[in-house]
């Protein structure tokens, strides 16, 4: 992956494990000509680079951030703790534990007025959080709102191509 010195959206991963999982978001954010800037930073192994990070992300230029983080998924928390632009969460699912729930519920259970967008647990989640923080860009940018049309008309078409194949 190219190192991306400005982009609109952030992936963060707590760990090089959640890579697998998280490509499915950082795919699904090139499909729509979005570049995103990648890290793998933690909550508790190096918190002064996560939250300096989140403290910098909007005067570089990101207006959202999609966390990725297993077990004690607290990354989600840290960049919501430092930042004012819409954090992502994504629990992933840790090769020990509870199917992921365990950060699903690390994720989702933030204190009043410091919320997180919670996505599903694992892929489904990751390619989730790249489509809501499309969502979120739509809102301010023509060609981002034209990117989403696209890819929710092309959903569609895939449901209903399925369908009149399966009954033809």
């Amino acid at each position: 992956m190219a190192k991306q010195a400005q982009s609109p959206v952030a992936v963060l991963m707590g760990s090089d494990s959640d890579l697998p999982t998280m490509e499915s978001c950082i795919k699904q954010l090139q499909a729509f000509g979005i570049d995103p800037i990648v890290r793998v930073l933690s909550a508790h192994r190096t918190p002064a680079a996560a939250c300096e990070f989140a403290a910098n992300a909007a005067d570089n230029g990101v207006k959202v951030i999609i966390a990725a983080a297993g077990m004690a998924a607290h990354l989600a928390g840290a960049m919501v703790a430092h930042s004012q632009l819409p954090i992502v969460g994504v629990p992933m699912q840790a090769k020990e534990g509870p199917c992921g729930l365990d950060a699903l519920l690390s994720t989702v259970q933030m204190p009043p007025g410091m919320p997180v967008g919670t996505m599903a647990i694992g892929k489904a989640g990751a390619k989730n959080a790249a489509v809501f923080a499309l969502q979120i860009l739509a809102l301010s940018d023509a060609a981002m709102a034209k990117a989403l049309t696209d890819f929710r008309k092309a959903q569609t078409e895939k449901v209903l191509k399925k369908d009149a194949e399966l009954n033809a």
